[in-house]
């Protein structure tokens, strides 16, 4: 009996040991969600992707719930597409799971509109490695030369030089310099090309830890069955599907964003005088100004704010009548907890019309009058009304 038994048990090691040991399996999530223009195409797209996942040895699901962009569920895909998604798809938390996914080694496909997507959003755009600017003159779906110019991509490798495409080809904007470009456009072969003598339309990069891959064709239903295109697309997900290994959420470089429920909202003061900017100092006290001319501080450990400084300011309530001058901007020195340097836009009051960028000390909660150094002066009208700026802001 305790024969049999050791049996077994060495028996049940063995058969996990070749269960951990399986390569993890080859699958893709195609999103397709659309908060502008929606694509006739992009059923005639999922279907087929689903056949050359049946095909090429790689399962599908496909989705236009973007609630479905959380870590668990995104840890199971080699590789996401996005399949002529327009506009905002992804709210703030979904965006940055999605950063996580590809830092932690994930692969992203984008299909032609998958360039409209998303312009708020500047990593995804660097991701994509462009953004939609433009469409060819009317009609939009034209019939161009394509120049193949890297055979030595899985997505490429067996066509020929050049191909002749019917679709709508993008012109394009925040061209990413850092693309491996495939495929370009001849724009003397069609009318309404913007993008000059090298008009990439595919191409592939490595970004942010993880693979990338995108196409500008896919706008027709007819794209999608012709051989030159199931090839780069094939070869797209392949390269971006990768060595298709685990996760390693290790190495993402952002944290998960919380959700919104874990926050809890304070009233830190009340009734404010035309508040315009705020910098939280490095002990936790909140510095903030008044367009009035009030330097005032919100003091944590008291629970209170006081006037630090207020200012005598030109705010156009006088000779000129009502105007928006007055304390505008307030920016921290990048390295203030050295130097104790505090910048401030302001009006000053007097026959001169100026605004000053001027920089203080600041010691805790005492402004050195004394050592304001004007930076620039700036020259202004006070004659007519009335919009006035002046934010600062460190890049």
């Amino acid at each position: 009996m305790k024969q049999r038994l050791l049996i077994m048990m060495v028996l049940g090691v063995l058969v996990l040991g070749c269960q951990q040991g399986k390569d993890r399996e080859k699958r893709v999530l195609v999103f397709s969600k659309t908060e502008g223009y929606r694509h006739a195409s992009i059923a005639t797209g999922k279907q087929a992707i689903m056949d050359m996942g049946l095909k090429e040895g790689f399962a599908v699901d496909t989705t236009e719930d973007a609630g479905l962009f959380t870590e668990d569920n995104l840890s199971q895909y080699s590789a996401i597409v996005f399949l002529n998604t327009t506009m905002d798809v992804l709210d703030y938390q979904q965006q940055s799971i999605f950063e996580r996914y590809i830092q932690a080694g994930g692969g992203f496909v984008g299909i032609h509109a998958a360039a409209d997507t998303e312009y708020k959003w500047p990593w995804y755009g660097k991701l994509v490695g462009a953004y939609f600017e433009s469409h060819p003159n009317n009609p939009n779906v034209r019939q161009a030369t394509c120049n193949v110019i890297d055979h030595n991509h899985i997505a490429t490798d067996s066509l020929s030089d050049s191909f002749i495409k019917t679709d709508e080809f993008y012109n394009y904007k925040n061209i990413n310099p850092d693309l491996n470009v495939l495929i370009t456009i001849d724009e003397t072969t069609y009318e309404g090309g913007t993008n000059g003598d090298f008009h990439p339309i595919t191409w592939y990069h490595e970004f942010d830890g993880g693979r990338a891959f995108y196409t500008g064709f896919g706008h027709t239903d007819e794209t999608f069955a012709e051989p030159e295109f199931q090839q780069i697309l094939s070869g797209g997900i392949a390269y971006a599907i990768g060595e298709n290994k685990p996760l390693d959420y290790s190495l993402a470089r952002y944290q998960p964003m919380p959700d919104d429920n874990r926050f809890k909202k304070v009233v830190l003061d009340y009734n404010l005088y035309e508040p315009l900017e705020l910098e939280v100092l490095p002990d936790g006290n909140v510095l903030f100004v008044e367009r009035r001319g009030n330097l005032k501080m919100y003091k944590h450990e008291l629970d209170s704010t006081i006037v630090v400084h207020k200012f005598d300011v030109y705010i156009g309530l006088g000779r000129n009548g009502r105007h928006e001058d007055g304390l505008l901007g307030m920016a921290l020195d990048p390295k203030f907890s050295e130097n104790h340097w505090l910048y401030l836009y302001y009006s000053p009051n007097g026959d001169e019309d100026v605004q000053n960028l001027s920089r203080f000390v600041l010691d805790g909660d005492q402004l050195d009058l004394s050592s304001e150094i004007i930076m620039l002066q700036v020259g202004v009208q006070r004659e007519e009304c009335c919009h006035t700026g002046g934010s600062i802001q460190f890049g």
